[in-house]
């Protein structure tokens, strides 16, 4: 090189070194894809892919209400992975979420696994800052808004799995640590199995994040997800086939045919059915006849309204009343409210999906679901009390 200019052999030298390190690029991204060929084929790959966008895509959303902030969680690749290479997968200190689940799935565990550096964003704007400068120490506070975090994502997923498999799915409270597999940290919770499916996901969270949270579940659990989902039916047969009883065997006795003409009328009087035999049998006495009425019961009907009832009920229509649509409700100490801040969750006592309560002066009169209109909350009825019990509800 002189005068600050590249001859033309460095820049030959340089294009060189470029193109050789794409095609190394691509001779390990086509390893990968033949190593996970082998193992799972293109339907399975598929299949896991969109059950993972599925149930993820509705973690977004979860994780998007807590961080207030817009998260993507995009379209997964599935990947396998060697045990003995998974300090290659993962070289950066990470954290790692595992949960089990208690029902649906026999002794099934899922882990998840983020950067350090992106759980520490997530920490700092869940403790309520803004995520620009978060402390890259993770301590217990931290973890445990972490920890919270992929709770309601997990809890989500296993909603969307239950709709996905058309069954109940629970999980258990997820545990956390961190994992540096390079200092031996963490590493109690992979999986004791040799082979691991990789589900990785591009993860984006406003301007703070864009990197990958990774979803690590064994071979075999991959395979019963795929099986279960494609055979429902089989499944499910497999699953009680051990409850049922053995049905009874019939026992066919077949009547022999004769051999040849002459032995038809010897056959036909052998299997000749016996002549019923009579027996005189006094006739009973006459009954003393019943007499039968039908049965008569009382009118559940409302009698109608006297007409002084009818007019003071309807001095009573244009009386002014508080309606209250309630989600739900808990109860907390004093230092529990001492301690909120922005930022803090309040667990109610009711499931993601029941109805809400609909009050009208403190009292119970129906329940519905919350819609939106235009700009504007509503809630639509869902079941509500008759005109008799929402009268008494009031008084």
């Amino acid at each position: 090189m002189s005068d600050g200019m590249l001859s033309q052999e460095e820049i030959d030298a340089l294009l060189r070194g470029t193109a050789d390190n794409n095609e190394e690029s691509e001779e390990v991204k086509e390893t990968a894809e033949v190593e996970t060929g082998m193992y799972l084929d293109a339907f399975e790959q598929d299949t896991l892919g969109e059950i993972g966008n599925i149930s993820f895509g509705s973690s977004a959303t979860a994780l998007s209400s807590l961080l207030n902030q817009k998260v993507e969680i995009t379209t997964p690749t599935v990947t396998i992975i060697h045990r003995q290479n998974l300090k290659d997968e993962f070289p950066h200190p990470y954290v790692a979420i595992e949960v089990e689940y208690t029902e649906g799935f026999t002794s099934a565990t899922n882990l998840l696994v983020i950067k350090q550096t992106d759980a520490a964003i997530i920490a700092d704007l869940m403790l309520g800052g803004d995520g620009t400068n978060p402390d890259p120490t993770l301590g217990e506070i931290q973890l445990s808004a972490v920890q919270e975090a992929m709770n309601q994502m997990m809890g989500s997923a296993a909603t969307s799995m239950s709709t996905i498999f058309n069954k109940r799915v629970d999980i258990s409270p997820p545990s956390i640590a961190l994992m540096d597999l390079y200092l031996g940290k963490g590493e109690e919770k992979l999986n004791k199995q040799e082979l691991l499916v990789k589900i990785s996901f591009r993860l984006t969270i406003g301007d703070l994040i864009d990197s990958n949270i990774m979803q690590l579940v064994p071979l075999e659990f991959a395979k019963e997800l795929v099986y279960e989902l494609m055979n429902p039916s089989i499944a499910e047969q497999e699953t009680a086939g051990a409850a049922q009883p053995a049905a009874p065997t019939a026992v066919v006795h077949e009547q022999p045919q004769p051999a040849e003409p002459q032995a038809a009328a010897a056959v036909q009087g052998m299997y000749q059915e016996p002549q019923p035999q009579y027996q005189s049998v006094s006739t009973p006495p006459p009954q003393p006849a019943v007499n039968v009425q039908p049965a008569s019961f009382a009118s559940f009907e409302r009698a109608p309204l006297q007409e002084h009832e009818a007019r003071n009920l309807n001095m009573l229509l244009d009386i002014p009343l508080q309606v209250t649509v309630e989600l739900g409700r808990t109860n907390r100490s004093v230092k529990d409210i001492l301690d909120l801040s922005a930022g803090s969750i309040i667990e109610l006592d009711k499931l993601a999906g029941e109805p809400v309560d609909i009050l009208v002066n403190s009292r119970l009169v129906a329940k519905g679901e919350v819609v939106v209109i235009e700009e504007n909350f509503g809630v639509r009825i869902t079941d509500i009390l008759s005109q008799g019990d929402r009268l008494k509800k009031l008084n």
